[in-house]
Formats: structure tokens, sequence, C-alpha cells
């Protein structure tokens, strides 16, 4: 009987394996075949975009800026742009997956109007933990963290609700319905998306492209 019930603890054990990995490889199919389906939504006009201005080798980062992990990932993409400052380029994509965070991207989106996109980004993923509460994102926290950097605070009020901002905030997260990004941050290179998540994997995906262009 002992037998029995040892037997029967190790099948149902592989059925569990087995399952987890069908499931694990059709959902890298459904991100893959996503990803190939709606390649235009990718990149938008307006998407900002750091790096080699010729780079052939493109990450896009699904971000969203009260999301912790999308703080801890920045600087290894950043050390990945140094490290191929003509090779590599990055273009960020947003998704305001956590409650507030729309407002923020809106906030975003109107300092890139004055140029100030990336200065502006650096600082919200320094201070979130001071604008940011049970991971739900407080706007009226950042502005104080914003004076002294050249940007036109009034402006930017008044920028991040039109309705070209608004719009471009609608597009970004409409965009990740059809990629299939689900959470932050979401990565792509090259149009492949991470579907198993980690530094390593991602470093691996970036070298990868790399061999694989130059």
């Amino acid at each position: 009987m002992k037998k029995k019930h040892v037997f029967s603890g190790v099948f149902v054990l592989l059925v569990a394996i087995i399952s987890a990995a069908v499931f694990t490889n059709s959902q890298e199919t459904n991100l893959n075949q996503a990803a190939r389906e709606n390649a235009s939504e990718l990149i938008r006009s307006y998407s900002p975009i750091k790096g080699g201005k010729d780079a052939k080798v493109t990450i896009v980062e699904f971000l969203d800026p009260a999301c912790e992990t999308c703080r801890q990932f920045y600087p290894f993409v950043k050390s990945a742009l140094a490290a191929y400052p003509e090779k590599l380029k990055l273009v960020v994509r947003h998704a305001p997956f956590h409650q507030g965070s729309d407002e923020m991207i809106k906030i975003l989106e109107a300092a890139k109007l004055q140029g100030k996109y990336w200065e502006t980004l650096e600082i919200m993923l320094k201070e979130q933990a001071n604008w940011t509460e049970h991971h739900k994102a407080k706007p009226e926290l950042i502005w104080k963290y914003l004076v002294g950097m050249g940007l036109d605070l009034d402006q930017v009020r008044k920028d991040m609700n039109s309705h070209e901002v608004v719009a471009r905030v609608e597009q970004d997260l409409a965009d990740t319905k059809g990629l299939k990004v689900t959470r932050t941050p979401g990565f792509f290179v090259n149009g492949k998306p991470l579907t198993s998540f980690g530094y390593k994997q991602l470093k691996v995906l970036i070298e990868s492209e790399l061999q694989k262009n130059y």
C-alpha cells in the first residue's frame, strides 16, 4: 500500500511538471505570435528613444514608473546602452498598470514636450519610494522633486491634460493588450519578447541579437 502511495505521488508530480512545461511553451508561443502579428505596435512615432541613432539592435521596454522592478532594471538597461553606445538603442513605452500611474506618465509625456523626458524619468525612479504607497502612485508628491531641473512646471500641469498627451497614454495602454504585455517591465529585443523574465535572460537575448547583427 505504501509503495502505491509513493507511486501515486510521483505520478502526480510528473503530471504537474509536464503540465507546467506545456503551459510555459504555450505562453511563449502566444507571446511570440502576438509580437509578430502586432509588430507595428511596438514603436510609435512619439516614443522616447535613447542610444545609437543607427543601432541595429532595439530594446523596447514597457515601463510603469510606479513599478519597483522597473526601477531595479533601469540601471541594468542603462549599463547595456553604455556598453554598446552605437549598436544598441532603447525605446520606452508606458504601461500604467499601477493605480495612479497614468497621471505619472502624463507628467513624463508633458516633460518630453520640453525635452526633459529622460531627466524626469530618472528623478521619478530615484524618488519612487517617496511618491508611492503600497504600490499606488501619489502624483501630488512628485512635484517638489521636479523643482530645479529646468522644467516649466506650470506648463507641465497644463500639457499633461492636453488631448495629445492623453491620447499617447491611451495608445500605449492599448498596445500592451495587442502585444500581450501583462506585467512590467516588459521587454522586446528586435521584436522578440522576453518570455523568461530575469537579468540573465535579458542579457542573453540582447547579446544574441548583437551577434546576429554585428
